[in-house]
């Protein structure tokens, strides 16, 4: 009897176009997705990205100065103006768009003109609003080529994208060793376990006068973590000192601060498995807050005339479900107040830490149930590639 062998998987190109709005949110999630795609699904990824500066303090092995490069199986394209798509290019299997971004004219052009149409995929924002489910993976056909674009929506509840997780998260935080880190990363031996260690990775925000004094003024010792960033200066207001910069350290009644520098993508998870409770803002450190299994606060990223709250509100809907009455209101009362409705009541929050650490650790089982963003992303082009996409040729730019 005669063996037939299967011919191997073919490479899936994929282009990655990212612009830089505010902060680190948009190129931290590309760079993850980007990773991901590389390194668990074989795929040959490019990442174009507008703002290489920003990319740098991600990733320390990012040049900002070179216009071209690789890093963790990734090529990297500065996308220096909004008609630059590459100096040769060949346009890829699949084609994301994140968060909005204008694709090049040119680009746009040559996907129509290209003998297999690339998979198009619009990666919008992480929402946890109920509507997401209804638009996700929508098509929308270009009113002037031959192309169609599909709505990829991440989320946290079913029929959504998902969010981004790593195949061996889950394993790298069981084998943390926090004593270690501790020693690395601050220079201190771990604190004892009556001590409560809070990581503060926040936008600015007025509600943190009111927080650092019931820190100092709590019954139990208060270890703060504060990676340098836009909170950095209401910290060192707080302890009277004219900075507070990566290595400085403060103290005043119960509360002791530690400064660090601004911490790197690949070791911000570390410092979440490090900590009792995580302030993180906006949506890559969201996200990984979620799969630390820790209790966490969000500071979502604020919008005019509270646009933001009801998507606090969803997010909370989701998290906070399962929980008994009296800590659910809690938690709301307390991710409300640090999001500017309210003032923050940190005893209250706290004294459900027993029943917030087990409601972690659960709702990260149920986020799981719902897939990691990149598989989902992967298999939901699937159907739109054939076995042999890796022989169709492909039109260059020149």
């Amino acid at each position: 009897m005669s063996m037939i062998n299967a011919s191997p998987a073919p490479e899936i190109a994929c282009d990655i176009f990212c612009e830089v709005i505010d902060n680190f949110g948009d190129i931290g999630v590309c760079w993850r997705l980007a990773r991901q795609l590389a390194a668990e699904h074989g795929w040959q990824v490019r990442l174009f990205v507008d703002d290489l500066k920003a990319f740098h303090a991600l990733c320390r092995d990012i040049d900002a100065g070179r216009p071209r490069q690789e890093a963790a199986g990734v090529v990297i394209e500065h996308w220096h103006e909004p008609s630059h798509a590459g100096e040769t290019l060949e346009i890829a299997d699949v084609v994301i768009e994140a968060f909005g971004c204008e694709l090049p004219h040119v680009y746009v052009a040559a996907m129509a003109e290209r003998g297999r149409r690339p998979a198009w995929i619009n990666l919008e924002y992480l929402s946890a609003e109920d509507w997401v489910a209804d638009f996700h993976l929508r098509p929308s056909p270009h009113p002037r080529y031959p192309l169609v674009k599909t709505f990829f929506f991440p989320g946290l509840g079913p029929k959504t994208g998902g969010v981004l997780k790593e195949r061996d998260l889950d394993r790298d935080r069981l084998a943390f060793d926090r004593d270690a880190w501790w020693q690395e990363r601050v220079g201190v031996p771990a604190p004892s376990t009556d001590s409560t260690v809070v990581s503060l990775f926040s936008y600015e925000n007025p509600a943190i006068d009111k927080l650092l004094a019931q820190w100092q003024n709590a019954p139990s010792p208060v270890v703060l973590l504060v990676p340098e960033g836009r909170i950095s200066g209401a910290i060192a207001r707080g302890f009277g000192l004219p900075h507070f910069a990566a290595g400085a350290t403060a103290g005043r009644g119960s509360l002791r601060a530690h400064a660090l520098g601004f911490v790197e993508q690949p070791r911000f998870d570390a410092l979440l498995w490090a900590s009792d409770v995580n302030f993180v803002r906006g949506e890559d450190s969201f996200v990984r807050a979620q799969w630390a299994q820790k209790p966490f606060v969000w500071h979502i990223y604020p919008q005019a005339d509270d646009a933001h709250l009801p998507k606090l509100d969803a997010a909370l809907a989701h998290y906070a479900d399962g929980l008994p009455d009296t800590a659910r209101d809690s938690v709301a009362r307390f991710w409300h107040a640090w999001n500017g409705a309210g003032s923050p009541d940190w005893a209250d929050f706290w004294r459900h830490r027993t029943l917030l650490e087990a409601r972690a650790a659960d709702w990260a089982l149920e986020l799981a149930a719902v897939g990691n963003l990149a598989a989902n992303l992967a298999a939901s082009v699937a159907g739109n590639l054939s076995a042999n996409v890796a022989d169709q040729p492909k039109t260059q730019l020149k």
